[in-house]
């Protein structure tokens, strides 16, 4: 899947002159958290988290009353708080790239840039729920683990097992079992109602199946 497919367009979008009292009161009403800061152009120029209004909101509330800091907070700038060093991508960018660059770099979100325009914004709240939706977490099904080899064949080994008894997969995921070299979890979801059997038609085809954590694999690594 593509950013482009799954990105917010309907934008809420300050000017770098905003006071931060106006940043707050936006970010609360509109219930986001971050906002974009585009100049006269709509170029983008900056954002700002509900984060860095709150510790901006903060930091000087112990040391001013309350008149000298509604006038300070009403004098300072998104300007002054924003970040300008902007990490953007475009619709283009698949969801496990935006993923990735959000972990590398330690951010939350990222806006999205269109021939040199900007377009939408995607966040970490976003992919998770790509992640959950692509793994069916969430709907009645039930979910195991196969350990398998990492050779050509082997996931159509296990769906024809499954397809031999009718069975739907409803979702699967792999990825490498980080202790055992050349291992994959296979991880499969299919309906609660064919989980016993699914089980059982695997364990018959010479599959080793995984209900439940473990703490030691050993017992489950496919025989070489």
């Amino acid at each position: 899947m593509y950013v482009g497919r799954i990105m917010h367009t309907r934008l809420v979008t300050v000017s770098p002159d905003t006071s931060l009292r106006k940043a707050k009161e936006i970010i609360e009403e509109k219930q986001i958290n971050h906002l974009l800061v585009v100049n006269k152009n709509e170029d983008l120029v900056g954002i700002v988290s509900d984060r860095d209004v709150r510790q901006s909101w903060a930091s000087p509330a112990t040391s001013l009353s309350v008149h000298e800091l509604n006038y300070l907070l009403t004098q300072l700038t998104v300007e002054a708080i924003m970040v300008k060093k902007i990490i953007t991508i475009s619709p283009g960018t698949t969801i496990e790239r935006a993923a990735f660059i959000m972990q590398e770099n330690r951010i939350n979100a990222l806006p999205v840039i269109e021939s040199e325009k900007l377009v939408g914004i995607i966040t970490s709240t976003d992919v998770m729920e790509v992640l959950l939706h692509s793994i069916g977490f969430g709907e009645e099904s039930a979910r195991f683990t196969v350990l398998v080899e990492d050779r050509i064949g082997i996931v159509s080994e296990v769906s024809k097992i499954l397809k031999e008894q009718r069975i739907n997969i409803r979702s699967l995921v792999t990825w490498p079992e980080k202790d055992y070299r050349g291992i994959y979890q296979l991880v499969m979801r299919v309906g609660l109602e064919d989980k016993d059997r699914a089980i059982s038609a695997l364990s018959d085809g010479g599959f080793k199946v995984l209900s439940e954590y473990v703490q030691d694999l050993t017992p489950f690594l496919p025989e070489r």
